[in-house]
């Protein structure tokens, strides 16, 4: 099954560009408490999209589903109301996801799930080390439709340089096996146009693949839609790069049938031996 792409964007223009070229997640970014702080001094994005931004994304998707970043589990001070009016008003706004962001416990999750109340999906994004500590408890929690694991925020948590040191020292695998073993889907990371980056995106993609991800968010990287101001621009840019993302995946979906169909033929010819034996 092919990755269900996401991209943030509260423009409608750009949302339409990339349903069309074939994103399935339209993605409303409205995190912004204490992310400045823990992502301070880094060239990351810091939206600040608002429940009129939900109400107009809604309103020109007619096949990508829409998620929406909530901020992290909080009470109402000053002018910042609190995560249940905040939650209530983006469901009502139309989201089908809400994404729950830098939770640190089981009850902040389990909090999140309660607010919903089986009216969107709940996606909470794992970005703590003190989530990692508590996963398995977190896992137990009923109500959970996906999870992804932000390596970004994870990795600066974790101590690390590059925030695909968790891919390659194992634990974005241990983390979907446990996902897995509960039978939720799962995502890590972003991704970005293939041959580019420091950590080509292809090699992302085939990662995905072989530990069974069912999603990916197209990063800043794969189009930085704030700098590049001509939609025709970025018309080409999702066309081209959604189509080589599809390509590369049909290719790893291929490799994988090879290997899940010889593993039926042993288990069907060991099975053949043991009966005429």
């Amino acid at each position: 099954m092919a990755l269900k792409l996401m991209y943030i964007t509260n423009h409608p223009e750009i949302a339409v560009i990339a349903e069309n070229a074939g994103v399935d997640r339209v993605f409303v970014d409205m995190e912004y408490i204490g992310k400045s702080q823990r992502q301070r001094g880094m060239d990351t994005v810091q939206s600040h999209h608002t429940v009129e931004d939900v109400k107009k994304i809604r309103e020109v998707l007619h096949t990508a589903q829409l998620i929406v970043r909530v901020n992290p589990i909080h009470d109402a001070a000053g002018n910042e109301c609190s995560s249940e009016e905040e939650i209530n008003a983006v469901i009502e706004a139309g989201a089908d996801f809400v994404m729950l962001p830098y939770f640190q416990t089981t009850e902040e999750v389990e909090k999140c799930v309660g607010i919903v109340k089986g009216r969107a999906k709940v996606f909470p994004l794992l970005e703590s080390k003190a989530a990692v500590a508590e996963i398995d408890e977190i896992l137990k929690i009923s109500g959970i439709d996906e999870i992804h694991v932000g390596l970004n925020d994870l990795s600066l948590d974790l101590k690390k340089k590059f925030m695909f040191e968790l891919l390659a020292d194992g634990t974005v695998e241990k983390l979907c096996q446990k996902f897995r073993e509960k039978g939720i889907p799962y995502g890590f990371g972003g991704i970005g146009r293939l041959g580019k980056g420091e950590l080509p995106a292809e090699h992302v993609i085939k990662e995905h693949y072989r530990l069974g991800s069912t999603c990916a968010i197209l990063s800043r990287s794969f189009c930085n839609a704030d700098q590049i101001t001509d939609l025709h621009e970025v018309k080409e840019i999702f066309e081209k790069g959604v189509k080589e993302i599809r390509t590369l995946e049909a290719e790893c979906a291929d490799h994988r049938r090879y290997f899940t169909d010889n593993e039926e033929m042993v288990r069907e010819k060991v099975e053949a031996i043991v009966e005429r034996r």
